[in-house]
């Protein structure tokens, strides 16, 4: 029995461990998958919290908002992902320590090219620059982004992330609420990475007015699927990509570093594609606008 977790605020209604149980059963390698919730603990401590997974046999665990700069910080190992992005969502327990991985990174580059091919990114509106809004835009880096506008509400926040990404020669500006209104309809992409959408958040990051056919969006936020922004985009004729994507290609890719020792990455390609038609089915089809 592989025993595996997430730790993360607010994530009672995940589906990360159906995801990895039924990949497990798949596989014929069994999977215990079990959340640990900061919400409504005030003493929460998130390096405790690992020990302890640790100490309880647990071969690994994923990690959401908002601890996923503490986990790349937490670890003795930090895997390329996590060195080009600077957050981690995968945590192992490695015989020579703590190691980190980001397949948050390596997922959405996935779920990108999945639904897009090879269309370029273009100029991109991104909203948050947190945990998720780094890995998608280093991303968006190897998805022919000409430039990346920065939306968060955290100036520094936003200001170190632009800062690095020039660094890595992806060009990267911030911007103001106002500005993102008024420039929307000349960008080609609009990437929600802030938590505002999702259940414990509800609402919609930016204005809508100016989304049109010439966009594509995706929102990280999965729970719901059918979020404002992306119900927004649909109306207006825009193409989306769905935040329920990048919780499989990312999740799948978590799967592969936790089972790297007992299931050859050969294996699990075959069960890729059928995992994320259940969740479309699942969670976005129209018959599924309220999450289970």
């Amino acid at each position: 029995m592989i025993k595996l977790g997430l730790v993360g605020e607010g994530i009672a209604k995940s589906q990360s461990p159906d995801l990895h149980e039924r990949l497990g059963a798949s596989l014929g390698e069994p999977v215990r998958y079990d959340l640990v919730d900061s919400r409504g603990s005030t003493d929460f401590d998130f390096p405790s919290a690992i020990q302890r997974l640790r100490d309880e046999g647990y071969r690994g665990t994923n990690v959401t908002f908002p601890f996923k700069e503490k986990a790349a910080q937490l670890a003795d190992i930090r895997g390329e992902g996590v060195r080009r992005v600077g957050t981690s969502n995968t945590l192992l327990f490695d015989a020579e320590g703590l190691r980190a991985e980001n397949t948050d990174y390596t997922g959405f580059i996935s779920a990108y090219r999945h639904s897009f091919g090879r269309q370029p990114a273009g100029e991109v509106l991104l909203i948050g620059a947190g945990g998720v809004g780094r890995a998608v835009a280093c991303a968006l880096g190897e998805l022919a982004v000409s430039h990346i506008r920065i939306l968060e509400h955290d100036a520094s926040r936003a200001e170190s992330l632009s800062r690095d990404l020039n660094a890595m020669g992806i060009n990267a500006t911030c911007i103001t609420s106002e500005q993102a209104q008024r420039e929307l309809p000349h960008w080609q992409g609009v990437v929600n990475c802030s938590p505002i959408g999702h259940i414990n958040h509800p609402g919609c990051p930016i204005d809508t007015a100016g989304l049109g056919a010439q966009h594509w969006v995706f929102d990280a936020v999965y729970i719901p699927a059918h979020t404002e922004l992306l119900n927004a985009a649909h109306q207006a004729g825009a193409k989306t990509l769905s935040g329920v994507d990048l919780f499989v290609f990312q999740g799948v890719d978590a799967f592969r570093f936790f089972t790297a020792d007992c299931i050859a990455s050969e294996q699990i390609d075959p069960h890729v594609i059928p995992l994320r038609t259940h969740y479309i089915k699942q969670l976005v089809s129209p018959s599924a606008h309220s999450m289970p």
